[in-house]
């Protein structure tokens, strides 16, 4: 099993997409997701491209969130599926044979999603966290240890992620992290992906 180690969340990022997207394959991050449901879908479209362009043939695989027709317009190495988004049965109807991941937010969840043979799995919030409009309630270290423990595929541990916190969901045996705000709310890019990448190795 290859885990990711950071795994970055673009939504509503302080810096440029596209710039955000060239530090990250500068940075060698092996998984970059757009997630910026807030935008028309052609503006959409047009980021997703642009990152798409940065990130062809780099160790930075680009994964879409919710949108299986804008994941097969731009050629995404993945799409991301939430909970109350559409199945993976009729995403495939789109976009085919492309590597798919799924949000899960209970231990329940994450059984079931197993069962749909994703390529990786997020699990989360491990705690709280604003960085969606209605989040879940936050699922703590200990349901994480307990999914990492029977999931064999990535699990990314997401939600209310921050440096002073990281090393509980670390201990828990998480090797693939999301901090959303950390990285989208900061001009410092590439500072904070270092001190989270040498975390994340320890």
């Amino acid at each position: 099993m290859e885990n990711f180690g950071l795994y970055i969340i673009i939504t509503r990022p302080v810096l440029p997409h596209a710039l955000i997207a060239e530090k990250c394959v500068e940075n060698g991050i092996k998984m970059l997701q757009l997630r910026e449901k807030h935008l028309p879908d052609r503006e959409q479209v047009r980021i997703a491209k642009e990152i798409r362009s940065i990130t062809r043939g780099t160790s930075t695989s680009f994964v879409i969130n919710d949108r299986p027709d804008i994941a097969a317009i731009c050629d995404a190495d993945y799409l991301h599926l939430g909970q109350d988004d559409i199945t993976i049965e009729d995403a495939r109807k789109i976009i085919g044979t492309m590597k798919i991941g799924l949000s899960t937010h209970s231990t329940g969840q994450a059984k079931k999603a197993l069962e749909k043979n994703p390529d990786y799995i997020g699990f989360g919030p491990i705690y709280p966290t604003n960085a969606k409009e209605n989040p879940d309630e936050p699922v703590g270290a200990e349901q994480l240890k307990q999914v990492l423990d029977f999931a064999g595929i990535p699990v990314v541990a997401i939600g209310g992620i921050f440096p002073e916190n990281i090393t509980d969901v670390i201990e828990a045996g998480a090797r693939n992290v999301a901090l959303v705000r950390y990285f989208m709310q900061t001009t410092e890019f590439d500072k904070r992906v270092s001190e989270i990448k040498s975390l994340i190795k320890k």
